[in-house]
């Protein structure tokens, strides 16, 4: 039996008035509802298409006599043209259904969306998980601390030439709160890139100094100022002293705290023994220095002087020999500037060494010649020899920089051919070491760098720091 289709002319919305059952089967009309689904994503031209209700007998007629209400028109997408087709079957038996309900979309399949629609909707972005980020850097930065850098690598190698200057900066980095008080390359050629600096902000960081520039990680062991950081000759560890009365040993890699020594004076000076990397020297406001030894945690040696302060320490060949910088000046002489101190024995060598009236705050081994170099506040370096008694060269001294006022410090290259020196004004000072001519001058800072290191494999790098808490790699 056909079913009857009515139309109302009115204004409101086109219904579909079924007054008989459909007879049809069920087969039948799944396979009639499927295929219209399926042409839902491209028009179909078989369809007729209507924009009134001018020929509602062609529709009614057809096999397509329950879309004769939909509205068809050309312009309009296809998912909208057969909005409101139902399957008669899956209607009440008697009753009014509205024809231009929305329909879900079957599972599997996406709506149309024009291509205007696509073009002005923004895509979604990605949800960023913060946890898998944060852990995906870090463990890139612990890969770091163990494995070799390719800015470094291919200079590994290579026979080490002439110490050539460096022109331009690689890295400009806003490093601490509060002043750098020193940076220093890894010793081990393979850990090279990574740099340490150590700030009065009460932290010490390193760096990916030769490569990317960024933080490797931040190390919060003192609750006073650094004062000294120096790397261990594995290059997995660090010492550090502070204001806090306190040195310590640090592994870089976990930021762990290995052991903590008590000096009961403000530390402002470290340095390692040679032969022994185990044992290490702290001085500060003291009129004495310890020697550590970091296996047992105790003091083994203790060498004293009618000094106020310690300024810096340096051990001469195979350590058997140290001199130590203080603050003892007179005004007629410079008696106890500098000190030479037998290692084993704790005996004065010799405090007889530098006879002007200005303090020594920074010293430097030569890597080859048996001299070394101290930075004075007479706005000079000076050279002295090893070999006692110790004898300053008058005829040679490295003049033209400002130091006064800041503890300047002052580092040899590694084939020894160039002295590189901070100064008060902020100015990064190059000399040739046999001629102690000044060859260049960077404009570095705009307040006072107090240190340069060099890089111990790359031909050209250089870091700096100044009173500003602010880093500079150059190249």
């Amino acid at each position: 039996m056909k079913a009857l289709v009515s139309y109302d002319d009115s204004d409101s919305e086109d219904t579909l008035v079924i007054e008989e059952p459909f007879t049809g089967s069920l087969l039948e009309c799944e396979t009639t509802e499927q295929n219209l689904v399926s042409n839902s994503t491209r028009p179909n031209y078989d369809l007729p298409y209507y924009t009134d209700k001018t020929e509602p007998h062609t529709a009614a007629s057809g096999p397509y006599r329950h879309l004769a209400s939909a509205h068809w028109h050309p312009n309009k997408p296809t998912s909208e043209r057969i909005q409101g087709a139902v399957c008669p079957s899956l209607l009440p038996v008697a009753g009014t259904a509205s024809m231009n309900a929305k329909r879900s979309t079957p599972a599997g399949l996406k709506p149309y969306v024009s291509k205007r629609q696509r073009i002005t909707t923004p895509a979604a972005s990605p949800q960023v998980n913060e946890e898998s980020l944060l852990e995906l850097q870090a463990t890139s930065s612990r890969r770091l601390f163990s494995e070799v850098s390719e800015r470094v690598r291919p200079f590994l190698e290579r026979k080490r030439g002439r110490t050539e200057l460096p022109r331009f900066v690689q890295h400009h980095l806003q490093a601490h709160e509060g002043p750098v008080n020193t940076v220093q390359w890894c010793p081990v050629p393979p850990l090279s890139h990574l740099l340490l600096s150590a700030s009065m902000d009460k932290t010490f960081k390193v760096w990916d100094g030769a490569g990317s520039g960024r933080c490797l990680q931040t190390y919060s062991t003192h609750c006073e100022a650094v004062r000294d950081a120096c790397w261990l000759p594995c290059g997995r560890r660090v010492f550090t002293g502070s204001f806090d009365n306190t040195a310590a040993m640090t592994d870089v890699e976990t930021g762990q705290v290995i052991i903590k020594m008590e000096n009961q004076f403000k530390v402002t000076c470290l340095a390692i023994q040679p032969m022994d990397p185990s044992v290490v020297l702290c001085g500060g406001f003291s009129d004495e220095v310890k020697a550590w030894d970091s296996r047992i945690c105790k003091t083994i040696k203790v060498y004293r002087a009618g000094i106020q302060q310690t300024l810096d320490i340096l051990f001469l060949r195979e350590g058997k020999e140290l001199v130590t910088s203080s603050d003892a000046v007179s005004r007629d002489s410079a008696d106890r500037t500098l000190i030479a101190w037998d290692f084993t024995t704790t005996a004065k060598i010799s405090n007889q060494i530098f006879h002007e009236r200005y303090t020594c705050p920074s010293l430097a081994l030569h890597p080859q010649d048996d001299c070394f170099v101290a930075q004075t506040n007479g706005n000079y370096i000076a050279l002295f020899s090893t070999q006692k008694p110790y004898k300053m060269n008058k005829r040679k001294r490295f003049e033209g920089h400002k130091v006064e006022g800041y503890a300047v410090q002052c580092e040899l290259s590694s084939d020894g051919g160039v002295l590189a020196t901070g100064s008060s004004v902020g100015s990064v000072h190059f000399y040739d070491f046999h001629t102690a001519r000044r060859i260049r001058t960077l404009h570095a800072h705009p307040q006072a760098c107090v240190s340069a290191s060099f890089h111990p494999v790359l031909p050209a790098a250089i870091a700096t720091c100044d009173w500003g808490g602010e880093i500079k790699i150059w190249n």
